[in-house]
């Protein structure tokens, strides 16, 4: 355990202005709180914040950030109180200290929502101060190391949730060295069988290359010297979670993986990096494809680097990384590394006390732009799984940078599509997006983009996103603004319909429609606004009489029809669009099937048949004027009027005793509907069951009956019963059909 001294000697020797009394105090003051308390392991408590603080000394951190990390659990674990925190070591410290107990208790393996609604308090108390974050990753890693102490469910419910957030986090923070240490640990005690193989082969492989990797270094050394470019080579092993994660995603063994050895060049500039691409490639064959330089697009987290692989010494690959020492302090230690110190003339809070220097964040750092954007996803009200949901598809995806027609980058998560580009650059050119053009050309709004597209959106004013869109997008951000706008969108057309029927419930009262009559019953209806009120009875969940009863206690209640009409809608799975209104349909009493209904042969206008059978349509589809159509016999129960093209007719094929030839028919005047089936795949989306419906009313279709399923999350295929006249009507309502934006499909079917 680190000793009072120790810690102090450490910080002053990169801080010579850290404020010593400050730091004895806190570990003294810590020291205490803890008293007696045991770690799992046996040792004292208070060793883990004085690791912990050790963590962010070989960070390089500023004093309040140590003496954070030394009180980080004192409010949650001990007596200690917030006020006395502050009186002793002032409000800065107090709100760092506060802000970790805050998020003290994360569980991100609980319960979905309760995970998800901690992840939240988690990155508003980093919204507040990044060093917050800092501390927090501190305290993970040292958890981590020291896990094989908790018992083996424990363990493993804390390795999965750092392989799952803490580990992403810090490398989108930058903070390589820190993710690779969680995730070795977090690999070690999920999967230990796969981690003892990767560790022995390694142990092989490392003995066996060891002169190898000496006379590359030698190799290149001389060559950047001969060059007059002053460099550090560096010899680099690949960590066993990166090389079993390599081996599972590529499906290849581990001596096929050519760069579980690597090596860093590091150099005084970024001239000097691009001297050092020159010399080795002009001195070696590059592999092709496997150039990549983030030093002049640098990756999100503010990563800059030049990678290069050659064919080296002995026709080896080798893998080099070239970079400034600048770019290596960023690549090891991310967003700590963009440290700003900011002087203050009286630092301690007294005159002539020296400078104080005071952590804050570069707002130019692309790693707080994306924990700034986070932020802002969070306060726009998504609820908190999703937010979750997003949150880990932006951790985990690698990315691919596109432009602007004017220039301007934008990267985004590999897998991306334009509409993931659109709403990157505003949520209004989201919303927005009719169409895009990709280097030039119009492509589909799916389409995945590649690095260097220059993609341009095209919008329209009409334009609103699709709910199918959510299933295309693949950032958390295209995502949660295409749910929202979805919601909002179907909260409208919920809100029109519910003020449709107010205003004719309203009438039929005898009173006028007001807002302003609405507002005044909202206690008595338990709705805290009219449009909350309007959106509920849009979508049935109150009833119109209720309302006006609020609104005018003194009208007596209608008493309800003895016998209403039904709407008969058969429904397989949860509600996944808005009945909002049918028009101009008629619906079948239930119990009575399609044309089961005993109908016989002088109703039904057919040629060729005999004496007085019952004729009825096929159960499944049925048939319509213009359909060749064929007879079958069954006995003791009639003849079965089937289209020519029946599947069911197969069933018959060997017994040609029982098929009938008959035709239509149908005099002009005849009112008659005949029965048919269609199968529409529609999106799912509030609205679409009315859009359906009121196409088939206004063609002068009826409707029997409705089936649903939903295939897939974003598209449902209904199946329709209906009655029309003939041929060409069914056809000019499957033609209406296909003109509606919510419709994928429509094909006639006899199911």
């Amino acid at each position: 355990m680190m000793r009072q001294y120790e810690l102090v000697e450490r910080v002053k020797s990169y801080d010579p202005h850290a404020d010593e009394a400050l730091l004895n105090r806190a570990y003294v003051y810590a020291m205490k709180m803890h008293g007696h308390q045991k770690r799992a392991s046996g040792d004292p408590y208070f060793s883990h914040p004085l690791e912990v603080a050790a963590i962010l000394v070989d960070l390089k951190l500023d004093d309040a950030t140590i003496v954070s990390a030394l009180l980080h659990d004192t409010l949650e674990d001990t007596g200690a109180t917030r006020d006395e925190i502050d009186e002793l070591f002032g409000k800065e410290i107090g709100s760092l200290v506060d802000g970790l107990t805050k998020i003290s208790k994360l569980d991100l393996v609980t319960k979905k929502a309760e995970q998800a609604e901690n992840f939240r308090k988690l990155l508003v108390a980093i919204a507040s101060d990044v060093r917050v974050l800092l501390v927090k990753l501190a305290d993970r890693l040292h958890n981590m190391r020291t896990l094989q102490y908790v018992p083996r469910d424990t363990r493993k419910r804390i390795a999965q949730e750092t392989m799952d957030i803490y580990a992403p986090l810090a490398a989108r923070m930058g903070m390589q060295a820190v993710r690779e240490e969680m995730e070795d640990l977090a690999f070690k005690a999920l999967n230990p069988e796969a981690y003892d193989i990767v560790m022995t082969r390694l142990v092989e492989l490392r003995e066996a290359n060891r002169g190898l990797i000496e006379e590359i270094q030698l190799a290149l050394r001389a060559k950047f010297d001969k060059s007059g470019i002053k460099a550090q080579v560096l010899s680099r092993e690949k960590k066993p979670y990166s090389i079993w994660s390599k081996m599972e995603r590529k499906q290849i063994s581990l001596e096929q993986l050519s760069d579980i050895f690597g090596f860093r060049v590091l150099v005084n500039s970024v001239d000097e990096c691009y001297a050092v691409l020159g010399v080795v490639h002009t001195t070696w064959p590059m592999v092709p494809g496997r150039f990549k330089d983030y030093v002049s697009t640098p990756k999100q987290n503010d990563y800059q680097s030049i990678h290069t692989t050659i064919v080296g010494p002995r026709h080896q690959r080798v893998e080099l990384q070239i970079r400034s020492e600048r770019m290596h302090r960023f690549a090891e230690y991310g967003i700590a590394a963009h440290a700003l110190y900011k002087d203050s003339a009286n630092g301690k809070g007294k005159p002539g006390a020296g400078k104080k220097k005071k952590l804050a964040l570069s707002e130019e750092s692309n790693a707080y732009r994306w924990l700034r954007r986070l932020i802002e996803m969070l306060l726009e009200g998504d609820n908190p799984e999703e937010f979750l949901e997003h949150t880990k598809l932006e951790l985990f995806h690698d990315q691919v940078f596109c432009f602007t027609p004017k220039g301007l980058l934008i990267a985004l998560t590999r897998g991306a599509t334009p509409i993931d580009f659109a709403y990157a650059v505003h949520t209004d050119i989201g919303n927005s997006c009719a169409g895009c053009k990709i280097n030039g050309r119009t492509m589909p709004l799916m389409t995945k983009l590649s690095n260097g597209d220059e993609v341009e959106i095209l919008i329209s004013k009409t334009q609103t996103p699709p709910a199918a869109w959510e299933s295309v997008a693949v950032t958390g951000k295209a995502r949660s603004a295409i749910r929202r706008a979805t919601r909002e969108a179907s909260r409208a057309q919920y809100s029109k319909l519910g003020r449709e029927i107010l205003e004719r419930a309203f009438k039929r009262a005898g009173k006028s429609y007001r807002k302003s009559t609405i507002e005044r019953t909202l206690h008595r209806l338990s709705q805290n606004s009219a449009d909350a009120v309007l959106t509920a009875v849009g979508r049935g969940e109150l009833p119109s009489a209720d309302v006006v009863q609020a609104a005018f206690p003194d009208i007596p209640r209608p008493k309800a029809p003895k016998a209403p009409r039904r709407r008969i809608v058969e429904r397989s799975g949860e509600g996944w669009f808005g009945l909002t209104k049918v028009i101009g349909l008629k619906f079948r009493i239930p119990g009575m099937s399609q044309r089961d209904d005993g109908k016989h042969a002088n109703s039904i206008p057919i040629k060729g048949l005999k004496g007085d059978l019952p004729v009825r349509f096929a159960a499944r589809g049925g048939a319509v004027p213009g359909d060749p159509i064929v007879g079958i016999m069954e006995p003791g129960v009639g003849i079965t009027i089937y289209p020519i093209h029946a599947k069911a007719l197969k069933e018959f094929t060997d017994q040609p005793e029982r098929w009938i030839d008959v035709r239509w028919d149908i005099d002009e005047k005849n009112e008659e509907r005949f029965p048919a089936q269609i199968q529409v795949t529609a999106m799912n989306e509030p609205g679409s069951l009315a859009q359906v419906a009121q196409v088939i009313g206004e063609a002068g279709g009826n409707i029997d009956n409705i089936k649903t399923k939903r295939v897939v999350e974003d598209y449902t295929d209904m199946l329709i019963d209906l009655e029309v006249w003939d041929m060409e009507h069914l056809k000019e309502i499957i033609s209406g059909l296909n003109s509606k934006s919510v419709v994928s499909a429509v094909k006639r079917t006899h199911e």
